[in-house]
């Protein structure tokens, strides 16, 4: 049995992406989800509350809460698993392996990733999915010295990301990101048409020993959303 502020969590989520309600709705108050499902004010509180903190309901101040660009957002300003997110969401998380084996490094793949040209490097290329669409593609290149058992993983069971911070644990992150139209093998495994926009994140990550990985990730223009929060006060 589920907590009852994660049924509430779920009912909202299911009127939104059945469209009964959409961007710039206002949702019912605490005190109405608390009659509705017969609960405390309190728990109606947490599942709001958490929504808004997913990015999934704004709360504005003196007018109340509304249903935001509910687009998934992933954070700008720290690296999390992708399978992390949609769960964290209360969505069902898959993964499809395309490719996984060695590749010879060229010029670039040997800048990327601090090899030697001619030098073996892994290879993975997998698509995630959240409620049965997919929502990243992600090509990614290992260094074999800090993750020698990367291609023996099973990861349908864990992703990339999450196996590199346990054998490499990641200390630095050089990323950039852009909109492009994705090439025609990326758009049908996303399941979008080749003049669909794309946002595609360049990430090479290191850990304490040197280059671990280089990814890019290409996400749906309009099933997936970057941002973040931003503290500006000072600590003392």
């Amino acid at each position: 049995m589920l907590p009852r502020y994660t049924q509430i969590k779920l009912a909202l989520l299911d009127a939104i992406e059945d469209g009964t309600m959409g961007p710039g709705d206002q949702v019912p108050s605490e005190n109405q989800l608390a009659l509705q499902h017969q609960v405390s004010r309190m728990t109606a509180r947490r599942a709001v509350t958490e929504l808004v903190e997913e990015g999934i309901l704004m709360r504005t101040q003196g007018l109340g809460t509304f249903v935001s660009d509910h687009r998934p957002m992933s954070s700008m300003l720290e690296i999390r698993s992708i399978r992390d997110e949609v769960i964290q969401r209360g969505h069902r998380y898959a993964s499809s392996i395309l490719h996984l084996d060695s590749v010879i490094a060229n010029e670039a793949l040997a800048r990327w990733l601090d090899v030697g040209i001619g030098d073996v490097v892994f290879h993975s290329i997998i698509v995630h999915s959240e409620n049965g669409q997919p929502i990243q593609y992600e090509e990614r290149w290992v260094n074999p010295r800090w993750a020698p058992d990367y291609l023996q993983q099973d990861f349908s069971q864990q992703t990339a990301n999450h196996y590199l911070n346990l054998v490499a644990p990641l200390t630095q992150a050089d990323h950039s990101v852009e909109a492009m139209l994705p090439e025609a093998h990326i758009a049908q495994a996303l399941q979008i048409t080749a003049a669909d926009p794309c946002l595609k994140i360049s990430r090479r990550t290191y850990s304490a020993r040197g280059v671990v990985s280089h990814a890019v990730l290409y996400h749906p223009g309009n099933r997936y959303r970057l941002g973040g929060h931003l503290n500006f006060q000072a600590k003392t």
